[in-house]
């Protein structure tokens, strides 16, 4: 898929009445200039979240959530981002960009949705045909509401029963084959991958099917599971089973528990656990945690307590430490030997299963166990050693509450100090528990430039051409000038947008709590306040240069060009005092 162009992201945001959009799903009351409301994303009782009609941009100062419209419906309504934009653009009257609306190569994406929408109908059909394959769900406790709720059919025997019933001509063919749903041997011959198997179909966040999961029914009858093929509407490593029937059974989801297997998901649906989500046959992807994250802010991985089980939960960590925002937990479930959560869940009920999950393992907890497991902290060496194995990690965790609790806990253990923030970061301010921002207290000229700068991008146009300050040695320089930069190549942006694009980098959680700084004053004052901290930094510039040319003049290294530049720089100094 192309990407967006920024000019029209810019200008369907500048078209967009965030207050409404936000308004029309979560009751909002005005608070002077801003409107507030409790926080959709976690529970609360003291409204903290606000949403600022000047900015097109609501934050939430309890746990962080933050961003524009269509970050909005893309984490309340769970909208992919393109969904997202084609609904503002549709109520905007807007035309999304032709070229950046294209899904996939060619005009037949749709003939493959209705191929695999046909394959569907066809496996839930011989199902109901088939006295078997009903009679194995019976036996594994699966009623016809959960067989509907998740489409489940059958594949029957044989080599050409879906090819026969759909592939009728030879475009259907091609489209059966990009669905994956057949597949060729050696002497180029096409037929059914799935035979004779229980049929899972996997739907997308739209409630489309986009491939399938077939699983043995029969002893001894090869491989346990097969999965469709990647396809060009299909990505295992992005994609949950079982995610779009969670949706449904609920409005507010607050929690997932991720599962290896679709009987796994089903068994828990069946008993009332209808939060069961499963990756299918791969370990849990970056995408997976942020899929995951944008569903739920709790989320419970379920391995089994050997090995494989053990090293499949270090990657689902490794895969959700850098998305641990405040408000967000991970807990980690080990099965006993020989149980799957299907087999568990029928032996012990939901009540039993409920009880395993509350004495889950936290994510904070298995962090340092498992990089702790053969260290001894009795010794510097051992303590040396687990710091250098999770300050890594620990540095990818998003600034906030749980990044600090985290570092100070390894400084509990091993003496050794938290990572450094990032010189170019402004510092965040600190706003109170449960309240508005209070007055921020005096700050650097760099970052009252860049609060006012995140809050009125407009004053970037009106900031001198070239920026003096640029060779300034100062935190938060570098930073500044990206800005001013990112605003003139934008001149529409607003502030969700501006913070959008530090998405993901070291800078995003302080920017993000400068955008929300209460500003004093009205627009004349801080177009003033903001030419003159740009023009005081101007002047410290000039002021650090005549200083290293005055260390050059002792030194006897000033040429004579060095030498005109210093009597410039003294004058202008001078004049401007």
């Amino acid at each position: 898929m192309a990407r967006l162009p920024d000019a029209f992201i810019d200008d369907l945001l500048a078209r967009t009445d965030i207050v409404e959009i936000v308004g029309a799903r979560v009751p909002l009351k005005r608070k002077g200039k801003e409107y507030a409301a409790p926080c959709p994303f976690h529970d609360e009782r003291t409204p903290s979240f606000y949403v600022s009609p000047t900015k097109q941009f609501y934050h939430c100062f309890g746990c962080g959530a933050h961003g524009t419209a269509i970050s909005f419906l893309m984490n309340y309504d769970r909208l992919e981002f393109l969904d997202a934009v084609e609904e503002l653009a549709r109520a905007a009257n807007m035309e999304v960009p032709r070229e950046s609306r294209v899904r996939t190569p060619d005009d037949d994406t749709r003939g493959v949705y209705d191929a695999l929408e046909a394959a569907a109908r066809h496996y839930r059909n011989r199902l109901e045909a088939t006295p078997a394959a009903q009679a194995y769900l019976d036996g594994r406790g699966v009623d016809a509401e959960i067989r509907d709720l998740f489409g489940i059919g059958y594949a029957p025997e044989g080599f050409s029963a879906l090819k026969d019933t759909l592939g009728t001509d030879e475009r259907r063919l091609k489209l059966l084959e990009r669905a994956g749903l057949l597949s060729k041997n050696d002497r180029g011959h096409t037929y059914d991958k799935f035979r004779d198997r229980i049929m899972f179909p996997i739907a997308d966040r739209r409630g489309r099917t986009i491939a399938f999961g077939g699983r043995v029914f029969k002893a001894d009858d090869g491989p346990k599971y097969l999965n469709s093929p990647e396809t060009a509407l299909f990505h295992k490593g992005r994609e949950l089973y079982g995610l779009w029937q969670v949706r449904q059974a609920q409005q507010k989801i607050a929690r997932l528990i991720v599962v290896e297997g679709y009987m796994d998901v089903i068994a828990l649906f069946q008993h009332g656990l209808r939060e069961a989500v499963a990756t299918l046959g791969t370990a849990t992807t970056a995408d997976h945690a942020e899929l995951l994250f944008r569903n739920a802010p709790d989320v419970y991985f379920c391995f089994d307590g050997d090995a494989a089980g053990r090293r499949a939960a270090t990657k689902a960590m490794e895969s959700v430490l850098p998305r641990m925002r405040d408000g967000r937990q991970a807990f980690f479930l080990f099965l006993p030997d020989g149980e799957d959560p299907d087999s568990l869940v029928r032996r012990e009920g939901t009540a039993g299963f409920e009880t395993r999950l509350r004495e889950a393992v936290p994510l904070s907890q298995y962090f340092f166990d498992h990089f702790a497991e053969d260290v001894n902290l009795g010794t510097l060496d051992g303590k040396a050693r687990l710091a250098e194995r999770t300050q890594p990690l620990l540095a990818q965790i998003p600034e906030g509450a749980f990044a600090d609790l985290m570092r100070q806990h390894l400084t509990t253990l091993t003496g050794v100090g938290a990572r450094n923030a990032s010189p170019d970061t402004p510092a965040p301010t600190r706003r109170p528990r449960g309240g508005r921002q209070a007055p921020a207290p005096k700050r650097s000229l760099v970052r009252i430039a860049i609060t006012l700068l995140l809050q009125q991008p407009a004053l970037a146009l009106e900031a001198p051409g070239s920026a003096a300050f640029i060779a300034l040695r100062q935190p938060g320089v570098a930073l500044l000038a990206e800005l001013l930069d990112i605003v003139r190549a934008r001149p529409d942006i607003r502030t969700g947008a501006l913070l959008d694009h530090f998405a993901g980098r070291d800078e995003a959680g302080a920017l993000q709590k400068l955008a929300a700084v209460d500003l004093p004053g009205d627009e004349a004052t801080w177009r003033e306040e903001f030419v003159d901290a740009l023009t005081r930094l101007g002047h410290q510039a000039q002021q650090q240069r005549r200083e290293e040319l005055q260390a050059k003049q002792r030194e006897g290294t000033l040429d004579a060009v060095d030498k005109a530049e210093l009597r410039e720089l003294v004058q202008a100094l001078a004049r401007s005092r």
